[in-house]
């Protein structure tokens, strides 16, 4: 018999789930470096330090560079505002990614 915890007398699942934004804003109070995945270009990734950001994950990196994906050229951008339609995924960064600051 099935009900909504499961299999009736079973143990019931406690399941967290976080939030977008508490994801992004542990990144802006650890100062951690990041990646960041655009919405239809798929050939590049920004990486950078999140220094602030808004309910419409509107974004802005510091220390920001623009990695080709196809090429693994790095290009220094410095400060940048990344619209949050324009993100498809907000990542840590490898510290191996051979940054060059």
């Amino acid at each position: 018999i099935m009900s909504q915890r499961g299999v009736v007398g079973g143990p019931k699942v406690k399941r967290v789930m976080t939030q977008a934004i508490n994801l992004i804003f542990e990144f802006l109070k650890n100062r951690e470096r990041i990646q960041i995945w655009l919405y239809e270009n798929v050939a590049i990734k920004m990486e950078g330090v999140i220094i602030g950001f808004d309910e419409y994950m509107n974004v802005v990196l510091d220390e920001a560079v623009e990695v080709n994906v196809k090429t693994s050229s790095r290009k220094q951008i410095g400060r940048i505002l990344l619209k949050g339609d324009c993100i498809t995924l907000i990542q840590r960064a490898d510290p191996s990614s051979g940054e060059s600051l």
